[in-house]
């Protein structure tokens, strides 16, 4: 192999890399955080080596098909929005059948990962991979497709539970909820980044269904997330810590609603970024909760 072929292959893996979005981590972060905190509260504090790894590994593997998949069914769009124009598909770096074979290819090592779990994880991992590889097109059918993001974030959960419990508890389903939740919050901070540009393309999004009662919707849904989270104390049993992680990440959505105040859409795109403090700081109320437990 020569210097320029070899360059060459290095730099179409960076343009796979990007369509992945490794270079941009906050979707693996956001998916990661409530994934995590199902496996700490599923293993009481200390969950078992091998589906941690398989969780992480997964979260990684399933975000960037679902990033692959995105931009294939975005590929006529992406060109025409800001923010999205610079993506290898919309660019023409990667071809389509290149992003056919690595989503492919990202499917695979997935479905290698669930298959050491158990068949109850299993059953679930199919629910998922549909939920992530159709969620792309509901921009297209309906006003909600942040509500099917959530549902397709939240299912890890369950997912969560059953590998670490080969169960479904009461507690996982809650859990569930409140990460659609989240996820319709922050989904729709991103979407207001790309309101005017949906508009003309004909796209729709929870930031034009709520069009200027975005904010007060928002809070509404922050409430609801929290509600949902101090509900998740009593049947955890999570103390102090747990309640001082959620103190931090009522810091972190009060000041979201601050950036988004204007609607700016680089201020909301800000917000948006900042839910990753807000998960890992309910995550480090959890892990520290169940570490001074048992210390």
């Amino acid at each position: 192999m020569t210097g320029e072929t070899f360059r060459g292959l290095v730099k179409q893996l960076g343009e796979y890399g990007k369509l992945m979005r490794l270079d941009r981590p906050i979707g693996i972060l956001l998916l990661l955080w409530p994934t995590l905190w199902a496996l700490w509260i599923a293993g009481e504090g200390r969950p078992d080596e091998s589906v941690f790894a398989v969780f992480v590994l997964g979260v990684i593997v399933m975000r960037s098909a679902g990033c692959v998949v995105n931009d294939l069914a975005d590929r006529r769009f992406d060109p025409h929005v800001k923010r999205t124009r610079d993506r290898p598909l919309a660019l023409g770096t990667v071809s389509v059948a290149e992003a056919l074979c690595l989503f492919a290819g990202l499917m695979l090592i997935a479905f290698g990962l669930v298959l050491t779990q158990n068949r109850l994880t299993i059953t679930l991992a199919f629910v998922g991979a549909f939920l992530a590889a159709t969620y792309p097109f509901m921009k297209r059918f309906t006003s909600l497709p942040q509500l099917y993001l959530g549902v397709a974030f939240g299912w890890g959960v369950p997912m969560a539970f059953a590998a670490q419990t080969a169960a479904l508890p009461q507690i996982a389903w809650l859990m569930f909820l409140i990460i659609v939740v989240w996820a319709i919050i922050y989904d729709t901070m991103y979407a207001m980044v790309d309101r005017e540009d949906d508009l003309k393309l004909g796209l729709r999004s929870t930031a034009i269904l709520f069009d200027e009662a975005d904010r007060f919707i928002i809070g509404v849904l922050q409430l609801i997330f929290f509600a949902g989270l101090m509900l998740l104390a009593p049947m955890a049993d999570l103390g102090k810590w747990y309640w001082l992680g959620l103190a931090g990440a009522a810091i972190a959505a009060i000041y979201q609603q601050f950036l988004i105040r204007d609607r700016d859409p680089a201020s909301c795109f800000r917000a948006f970024l900042n839910n990753n403090a807000l998960g890992a700081s309910v995550f480090a109320g959890i892990a520290l909760d169940y570490l001074f437990r048992s210390a």
